[in-house]
């Protein structure tokens, strides 16, 4: 089965589109949690912390959605311990039959290109000449402004090991206009020509479900764009960031969907994991409190988002 297609069948059996970011600010971390490690290296403590925090995270919205996106800014300044919470996230969330997301928005020319493809996606070589999975993520967020060569390695490992890719195109961000929405002499934004792009190469790889794992970020604060670009990219699938903290709404991400109700999913990190408490609950609340507000906000928001797909969807799959 195509991993998009596994997604997507996810997506079904749960009737959840909503995907849950991983991003683990220490400063916002119950201090029950924090309170807990007994490590003495600092940076090795913070590890811990993390993976015991993400673990408790996953056990409890497994079965409610169908991927996490751990962001991998959060893990790795941390240095090696971070990366090492990082891969123990990534194994257990796919343990616990999650998608994996991994948001670290890589990209280069070239060998490096490769390199990161390899590393993230597919398989490394040892010194034995055998090769191994690395970080093993299922998708990867990556930045297309190099051009084609440093995304055709991303495309090629997706197609060989059965992966997937979000490009950005159009990122939920304020500032985001600078660049994404520059008119070039042909009379398209950048963002159109990125999806153009995108669309060629989604033809490479196409599930049974109609859709391909070569995909696009397209942010929920942007629904007009959104409309368009999802006009351009019939085939990609979405990820679709900025619902909640950020601003955008359940009606916001309606245009990242097709009528059968598929196409993307959305991603709430802060939303999820801190605003459902204020500074003075977090210091005070037990693992069990904080977990009840993870789950009930996860709820809330799979409730949100599927009314809104069912009244704009009628004849949705799901």
């Amino acid at each position: 089965m195509k991993m998009v297609d596994r997604l997507i069948e996810s997506i079904i059996r749960r009737k959840n589109p909503t995907v849950v970011g991983l991003d683990p600010d220490i400063g916002k971390i119950p201090a029950c949690y924090k309170d807990a490690s007994q490590n003495e290296d600092p940076r090795a403590a913070v590890a811990e912390v993390i993976t015991v925090f993400n673990r408790d995270v996953i056990d409890t919205i497994f079965d409610l959605v169908p991927a996490v996106k751990p962001q991998m800014a959060f893990y790795e300044k941390y240095g090696s311990h971070g990366v090492a919470a990082f891969e123990k996230t990534v194994a257990y969330a796919k343990a616990k039959g999650l998608v994996v997301i991994e948001d670290a928005k890589r990209n280069d020319i070239g060998n490096t290109a490769k390199a990161y493809a390899d590393g993230h996606l597919g398989m490394v070589e040892l010194l034995d000449g055998t090769k191994s999975p690395s970080v093993d993520a299922d998708f990867l967020t990556v930045t297309p402004f190099l051009g084609s060569e440093s995304l055709s390695p991303f495309v090629e490992t997706c197609v060989k090991y059965d992966k997937g890719v979000f490009v950005l195109v159009k990122t939920s961000n304020p500032a985001s206009g600078e660049i994404q929405d520059v008119v070039t002499p042909g009379g398209k934004t950048i963002s159109q020509m990125i999806a153009a792009y995108v669309a060629e190469q989604a033809e490479a790889c196409v599930g049974k479900w109609g859709y391909s794992p070569i995909g696009a970020v397209v942010g929920a604060t942007y629904p007009g764009e959104a409309a368009e670009l999802r006009r351009l990219m019939p085939r990609s699938y979405f990820l679709v960031p900025g619902y909640g903290a950020q601003g955008g709404g359940a009606r916001d991400i309606l245009p990242c969907f097709r009528e059968d109700g598929l196409g993307a999913v959305v991603n709430s990190s802060r939303g999820i994991l801190y605003t459902h408490m204020n500074d003075r609950e977090r210091t005070i609340c037990t693992r069990q409190e904080y977990l009840a507000g993870v789950k009930a906000a996860t709820k809330e928001m799979q409730k949100d988002i599927y009314a809104a797909l069912k009244g704009e969807y009628p004849k949705m799959v799901y």
